[in-house]
């Protein structure tokens, strides 16, 4: 099977410096260590309160490594201004609401479909790739492709959530949904990602899934970094993604 393309979120690096200000963790260093330790791409999410990433931060990791930088983002005229002046490799277009500790599920695109489809066409026509972090459903990911998505990242939060709950038929059932959805996108053109809330208990499942790209991980990675260095946990994410793969 391909092989899974890893990007690692480096947002809570920015968390740790901010909550005491100055510079220090720099999360341009983390980047460098992930790319090093064998990420694929580095995800960062500018959001409007800049509650971890800066917009410093952008040129910052830019300048520190060679990897493709996708650039998470709420569709916003600000978000899409310094998406389209900063240029990255991808941008994920994400719900985003200020009161919430982290991103709570996916976009509604068949909801806001008229909202969201002149953001798809502006960062496309910029030929930056668009992606659109979505429920594993069906009717979401046909959405996205009438509005012109080439990708989208299915949320992987619920499933997560229903295996620690120890809850084995819901999380068997969830994860039939991602895999349905990343089937019926990828029939119908549409690159599939997936993330939010894997740990390496979690991982391979999702991994497994042949139509599955690339998977995005961040808070787990950088709280097992905590213990055992961010290397290492980069390393040992990338090994159960590969074994996935290679089991699959």
């Amino acid at each position: 099977m391909e092989r899974a393309r890893l990007g690692v979120n480096i947002d809570h690096v920015a968390t740790i410096r901010n909550a005491r200000g100055g510079s220090h963790p720099e999360p341009a260093k983390a980047a460098a260590i992930a790319q090093a330790a064998g990420a694929d791409g580095i995800t960062i999410h500018l959001r409007e309160d800049r509650r971890h990433i800066r917009d410093n931060d952008l040129e910052a990791v830019r300048k520190t490594v060679k990897l493709p930088i996708n650039l998470e983002m709420a569709t916003t005229d600000e978000m899409l201004s310094i998406a389209l002046a900063f240029k990255p490799h991808a941008a994920c277009l994400v719900p985003e609401k200020r009161e919430e500790r982290t991103t709570e599920g996916g976009l509604d695109v068949a909801r806001l479909h008229d909202q969201v489809e002149p953001y798809v066409k502006k960062l496309r026509d910029a030929k930056i790739r668009v992606s659109l972090f979505i429920e594993p459903s069906k009717v979401q990911v046909a959405v996205a492709e009438a509005i012109g998505a080439p990708v989208v990242e299915l949320h992987t939060g619920k499933y997560v959530e229903l295996v620690f709950a120890g809850d084995k038929s819901g999380a068997a059932e969830e994860l039939k949904r991602l895999r349905e959805a990343a089937e019926h996108g990828a029939a119908r053109g549409i690159e599939i990602h997936a993330g939010h809330g894997l740990t390496y208990d979690t991982v391979r499942p999702v991994a497994a899934i042949a139509q599955v790209k690339e998977l995005n991980i961040g808070h787990f990675i950088m709280g097992e970094a905590l213990f055992v260095g961010l290397e290492a946990a980069v390393k040992r994410m990338r090994q159960e993604i590969d074994a996935a793969r290679g089991a699959a």
